[in-house]
C-alpha cells in the first residue's frame, strides 16, 4: 500500500489513511522539536504547580483513541516520576461526564491533561467545563492537534492552561486516528520522561528508523492478512495493554465491524478472553523491551502455539536475548534500550497497517469506513447532562 500511487488508492479509497500512516516518522521528528522549543515553558509551568502543593492529581483524560494515550504512557510514567509528587492517573472523558463526584475532588489539587485530535468532542468540552466548577486548585495542559478546536481556544489566555499543539499533519483527515495517537503519546513522554533530553531524542531517533521500517516491510503486513481469518486479537503487557486496545479499535473501525476484535494483557487473556480463540483468529502479542516482563508475553505466545487453535500467532518484538521461535515481526535495529513506551508508536503501525488491508480485504473503503454514519470522524448525538 505504502508504494502504490494515489491513482491506484483513490479507487480503493484509501489515499487519505495510507498517507497519514506511512508519514507518522517525518511527525515525530517534528513533535520533538516542538517539545523542545516548549522545554523550558512546559518545565517552569510544572515547577510552578509543584512549589504551590506538595502533591498533585494528574487525569490523563480522552475519548476513544485519545483515551487510549493516557492507557499507553501511565505504566511506564507511574515508574519514572516522584508518585511522592505526582499521582498520575487514566480516565476516559466518557468516564469523567457521566461520573465527574468519582474524580473530580474540590480539596485535590488536579492536573488535567486533555489528549484530543480535533478538541471538539462534546465530552471533551465537557470534562474541561466540570473540572473547572468543581476541582478548586484546577490546573490543564491542552495536548491537541487543531489550533481551531474548542479546546484549544479555551486555553488561549489561560495561564493555567498550557496549550501544546501537535504538529499540523497530525490532525488526521482520515476516520481512524493514526498520527494524532503517537503524536499525543510522544508528547506526553516527553513532558513526563526522566530521562535526559539527550536521551530522549536517541529514542525518538530509534523508533524514526523503526517506523520507517514498517513502511518499507509493507508486504510482510500483507501477508499476515492473506489468511482466512474472521478475528483478531491484541495482547500486550503494561502499556501495551492500552496499545492492544488501540490496534483492536482500528480493525472494529476501518473494517466497520466485519471482523471481530478482542484485546487483554498477556496475563489477563488467561481469565476468560481466550475462549475468543478459534482456528479463525489471528493472534498478535506486543512483546516488551523489559526482560522480566518479556517473560510473560513469550509464555503466552509459546502457549498459544502449544494448544494448536490458532493457526496464525505472531509476535511483534524487538531483537532480544530471549525470543518467540514462531512468526514474528521482528525489528532488528538495535532497539534492545528503548523503553516500551517509545515501542508503542513503531509497534502500533503494525497495527494500523494491518488494519489498513483488513479493510480492504473486506471490501471497506479505509478513509470512509462508515457509510451508514452511525459512527463519526468527531462523535455526534451526545447529550451533555447539567450537573449539579
Amino acid at each position: 500500500m505504502f508504494t502504490l500511487d494515489q491513482e491506484k488508492l483513490i479507487p480503493l479509497g484509501a489515499s487519505i489513511t495510507t498517507a497519514e500512516i506511512k508519514q507518522q516518522p517525518e511527525l515525530w521528528g517534528e513533535t520533538f522539536a516542538l517539545y523542545t522549543q516548549k522545554k523550558e515553558q512546559i518545565e517552569a509551568f510544572l515547577q510552578n504547580i509543584t512549589e504551590k502543593h506538595d502533591r498533585v492529581r494528574v487525569i490523563f483524560t480522552g475519548a476513544g483513541t485519545s483515551a487510549y494515550v493516557g492507557d499507553t504512557v501511565t505504566p511506564y510514567l507511574k515508574g519514572k516520576v516522584d508518585e511522592h509528587q505526582w499521582d498520575l492517573q487514566s480516565v476516559p472523558t466518557t468516564a469523567i461526564v457521566s461520573n465527574p463526584y468519582q474524580f473530580l475532588k474540590a480539596d485535590i489539587p488536579t492536573l488535567l491533561i486533555s489528549f484530543a485530535r480535533s478538541g471538539n468532542s462534546p465530552e471533551s468540552v465537557a470534562t474541561v467545563e466540570l473540572a473547572e466548577k468543581l476541582v478548586t486548585n484546577l490546573y490543564q495542559i491542552t495536548i491537541t492537534c487543531s489550533k481551531g478546536g474548542k479546546l484549544a481556544k479555551r486555553a488561549e489566555g489561560d495561564d493555567s492552561n498550557l496549550l501544546l499543539l501537535m504538529p499540523e499533519r497530525s490532525n488526521d483527515q482520515g476516520f481512524a486516528m493514526t498520527g494524532s495517537y503517537t503524536c499525543m503519546t510522544l508528547t506526553a513522554l516527553l513532558i513526563f520522561d526522566t530521562l535526559s533530553i539527550e536521551e530522549k531524542l536517541a529514542n525518538v531517533e530509534k523508533i524514526c528508523r523503526m517506523g520507517e521500517s514498517v513502511i518499507n516491510r509493507d508486504a510482510d503486513i500483507k501477508n499476515m492478512t492473506a489468511a482466512d481469518f474472521e478475528r483478531i486479537i491484541y495482547l500486550g503487557s503494561g502499556g501495551f495493554e492500552g496499545l492492544a486496545r488501540e490496534a483492536q479499535l482500528k480493525i472494529l473501525e476501518l473494517t466497520a465491524g466485519k471482523i471481530a476484535t478482542s484485546f487483554d494483557s498477556s496475563l489477563g487473556f488467561r481469565h476468560g478472553p481466550k475462549s475468543f480463540v478459534n482456528e479463525k483468529a489471528l493472534v498478535f502479542v506486543f512483546v516488551s523491551n523489559q526482560p522480566y516482563t518479556r517473560k510473560y508475553d513469550l509464555d503466552m505466545l509459546n502457549e498459544l502455539k502449544q494448544d494448536q487453535i490458532a493457526s496464525n500467532i505472531y509476535a511483534v518484538s524487538v531483537d532480544g536475548e530471549t525470543n518467540y521461535d514462531g512468526s514474528t515481526f521482528l525489528f532488528d535495529d538495535d532497539a534492545s534500550t528503548v523503553p516500551d513506551a517509545y515501542l508503542s508508536l513503531p509497534y502500533v503501525m503494525v497495527g494500523q497497517a494491518l488494519a489498513l488491508f483488513a479493510s480492504i480485504k473486506v471490501g471497506n473503503t479505509p478513509d470512509t469506513p462508515s457509510p451508514s454514519g452511525t459512527v463519526n470522524r468527531v462523535v455526534k448525538g451526545v447529550i451533555i447532562h447539567e450537573y449539579k
